[in-house]
């Protein structure tokens, strides 16, 4: 790096508050930038003082480390344990897979190395000193680095700046030490008379070992540990897991039980202060990230500082680099913490699936990524799995009711807004005979309006005259005759209080400028108040008669020759809207608790599947949570997909959202299969998992782990209507799963993209 002493704002004086890893990584590099600034650490520990005890670090943030600071990384590197297997122990069963690649040392090397560089580069460390606060050191200072933790005294300081959410999440969890060291990472569970606990260990020198154990908290206080001192939790958590130890002791280092805290800021930097580490963000410690973090945090911030005339261009400029890396971290992170949260509803998979579960948890790790890591392993996932020789996952067949899909893929609901009078045209045929040529397993119509007030908008299909019906039994012949053995899926729905808006195009939830019609709802509740109109909430005549709407729409869909019919309850259309305690206020016996909410629905199902053919399989949409305070929550989805599965549902689609207009909700790839995951785990029906999965690797890996039975995609197929047989293609697969259409089996292999000699 080049130093720049002579820029605008260039700091000269630097504070760093907290002397772990990557506070005393970013006094160091900055020391070394320029060495004519005075960098002071102040660090309230002593400096052997030490929580925890094995640290792992990637070859890339190592690889970072060697281009800022050499002597930093031979030291490192001298010291550095590697590994390349992972055992997965379960029910007794250990599953091995190789090829992953692990570096690790103790923490408290890592800080000796650190202070050593820190002395040699002339920072001024000061052990043993609370940092004066905050606002005393910046006026003092040019910069103030807080590397302050989880509990940064700093953030806290200046919250309604940084603006933090703090979550607390669901396990408790323990940092202990093995003096021996593991052959591999190792996971294991032990399911106890109290419930599931599991053990996460790996080595991090030559005679010694991380042992974290975690448990939900429900767990952790039926077994006793809220009871316990920090020598008793020891010993008890190494008589759980003796097998794994070989029967010897757990060591402690002011061990205490804690519960994890992620840490999110809508700022990293007020004035010359700015966040690094823990302070500014955290990562579930199960993928190993939060000193990998802090330590890339330095390596950008002393960077920008070099790189940048101005302090506040080089702070800016530090967080657009760090912020899009951390908040794809925090998701896998987040996928991470979840599976071990919801640890419980895996234990009872095959342990070979169980073990695939785990290593793909994060999606970072998926199923192509594992066959070039451990082809062995997971041909032998694949073959539990009923793969063919030379087939993937998402090629293989499921059966619903009477139904068999040739393969995996649906292509998802998706509504057109171009229908006249409810009437589909040429367009609904083109796109839906395109997408069923392109070779899904499932295609599914848009959101098929049950009468008139039903409609979202003026341009949606219904099933409400014989009419629209003609001209879906178009569709579906067109389909079953130039594609046969693709399957076409009706989606039944009314709007509620979604009702009598634009096309999404003209303004998406926005009433129409004219021509409106009355909406109903199950409570008298507008979506937008002020925006959308307020509906009448239904009696019981209005409910009889949205009943037999949905009755007759059914009827005439069985006549079209449909395959397979969906009911929708989700988005905050009508029978979401009875279903969501945000939308749904009644006092009578179709309000008030779930079962009394789950009523009408359930009704309406239960009329649809009494004149639905018996061998045609029935699936409903639901969404999982509201992503709303006070909204449906998963326990809620698990309860409501359990009713309808014994109502008769063949399947749960399973979706999340669009209730209220207020929602948060998280976004991120594959965001809503987990909440199918946990559908599938609970109830045990077949799940359709949606929500951002837009790669073949995505769908073999959700397939493979047991998360989904089938997967629907929406947007890719807009973007390529023959996607499943590209996916096939790209997979070198030519089986009866994804045939081409005679008169395109020319272009059934990529062209040439340039002149080859």
């Amino acid at each position: 790096m080049t130093a720049h002493p002579e820029r605008q704002g260039a700091p000269l004086r630097v504070a760093v508050i907290g002397g772990g890893p990557g506070g005393l990584y970013a006094a160091a590099l900055l020391k070394r930038l320029d060495p004519a600034r005075e960098v002071t650490v102040w660090e309230r520990n002593a400096p052997s003082d030490t929580f925890g005890f094995g640290v792992v670090l990637s070859d890339e943030t190592l690889g970072g480390i060697r281009d800022a600071d050499p002597a930093v990384h031979e030291a490192l590197r001298r010291e550095l344990v590697r590994w390349d297997d992972i055992d997965v122990v379960h029910r007794g069963h250990r599953t091995t897979s190789t090829g992953h690649g692990f570096a690790a040392l103790g923490r408290r090397r890592l800080l000796e190395i650190l202070h050593a560089r820190c002395a040699e580069l002339g920072v001024r460390l000061r052990f043993r000193a609370e940092a004066p606060p905050a606002a005393e050191l910046a006026a003092a200072h040019d910069l103030v680095v807080a590397a302050d933790g989880v509990h940064s005294r700093t953030r806290e300081a200046h919250a309604d700046h940084f603006r933090p959410t703090v979550t607390t999440h669901r396990c408790r969890y323990i940092w202990l030490a093995a003096d021996f060291p593991f052959e591999a990472f190792r996971f294991e569970t032990a399911e106890t008379e109290h419930g599931v606990m599991q053990l996460h260990a790996y080595p991090f020198s030559a005679d010694s070992s991380t042992v974290i154990v975690e448990m939900r908290e429900e767990v952790w206080r039926a077994a006793g540990f809220d009871e316990l001192d920090e020598a008793e939790s020891t010993a008890r958590c190494a008589k759980i897991f003796a097998e794994a130890l070989g029967g010897r002791e757990l060591r402690a280092n002011n061990s205490a039980w804690t519960a994890f805290r992620t840490v999110v800021n809508e700022h990293w930097s007020y004035g010359n202060t700015v966040l690094i580490g823990d302070a500014a963000h955290t990562a579930h410690f199960s993928i190993g990230s939060g000193t990998k973090l802090a330590v890339e945090d330095a390596l950008a911030l002393s960077r920008h500082i070099g790189e940048h005339p101005t302090l506040d261009e080089a702070l800016t400029a530090y967080e657009s680099e760090r912020r899009p890396v951390v908040a794809s971290t925090q998701r896998a992170a987040a996928a991470s913490l979840r599976w071990f949260e919801e640890l419980a509803d895996r234990v009872d998979r095959p342990p070979r699936r169980f073990a695939f579960d785990l290593l793909t948890r994060s999606r970072r790790v998926t199923h192509a990524n594992l066959r070039l890591r451990d082809p062995a392993f997971t041909s032998t996932v694949e073959n539990d799995f009923g793969c063919p020789p030379g087939t993937p996952p998402m090629f293989t067949p499921f059966r619903l009711r009477g139904l068999t899909l040739r393969n995996r893929i649906v292509v998802s609901p998706m509504d057109l807004y171009v229908a006249e009078d409810g009437v589909p045209g040429d367009f609904h045929l083109v796109h839906l005979g395109a997408r069923a040529l392109g070779g899904p397993g499932l295609v599914m119509t848009e959101m098929v309006c049950v009468s008139p007030e039903g409609r979202i908008t003026p341009g949606c299909s219904g099933l409400w005259t014989d009419e629209q019906a003609e001209a879906w039994a178009r569709i579906t012949a067109f389909v079953h005759t130039q594609a046969p053995g693709t399957a076409l899926g009706v989606q039944l729905g009314h709007s509620g209080r979604k009702g009598s808006t634009r096309r999404m195009w003209e303004g998406i939830d926005q009433p129409l400028p004219d021509g409106n019609w009355p909406l109903v709802a199950a409570s008298s509740l507008p979506y937008r108040a002020g925006v959308n109109q307020t509906p009448r909430a239904l009696d019981r005549a209005g409910l009889a008669a949205v009943r037999e709407e949905f009755t007759a729409a059914a009827r005439r869909a069985a006549r079209c020759d449909f395959d397979l019919l969906e009911l929708h309850c989700a988005h905050g259309y009508l029978l979401s809207g009875f279903l969501s305690p945000l939308t749904n206020h009644r006092t009578d016996a179709y309000g008030g608790s779930l079962e009394g909410r789950l009523r009408f629905p359930l009704e309406v199902f239960d009329a649809v599947r009494e004149v639905w053919p018996e061998h045609r399989p029935m699936t409903v949409r639901v969404s999982a949570t509201d992503w709303a305070e006070g909204g449906t929550d998963t326990e809620d989805a698990i309860a409501i997909a359990r009713a309808f599965a014994a109502h008769g549902a063949d399947a749960i689609d399973v979706s999340t959202g669009q209730v209220v207009p207020e929602e948060r909700p998280e976004y991120g790839r594959s965001y809503q299969t987990p909440y199918a995951d946990r559908i599938r785990g609970a109830v045990g029906v077949p799940v359709i998992a949606v929500g951002a999965i837009s790669s073949w690797d995505d769908v073999n890996s959700l397939l493979l782990a047991g998360r989904a039975d089938l997967c629907a995609l929406a947007r890719p197929h807009l973007y390529d209507p023959h996607w499943t047989l590209h996916a096939a293609a790209e997979q070198g697969y030519e089986g009866p799963a994804a045939p081409w259409p005679a008169p395109y089996r020319a272009g059934s292999r990529p062209p040439p993209t340039g002149r080859r000699e």
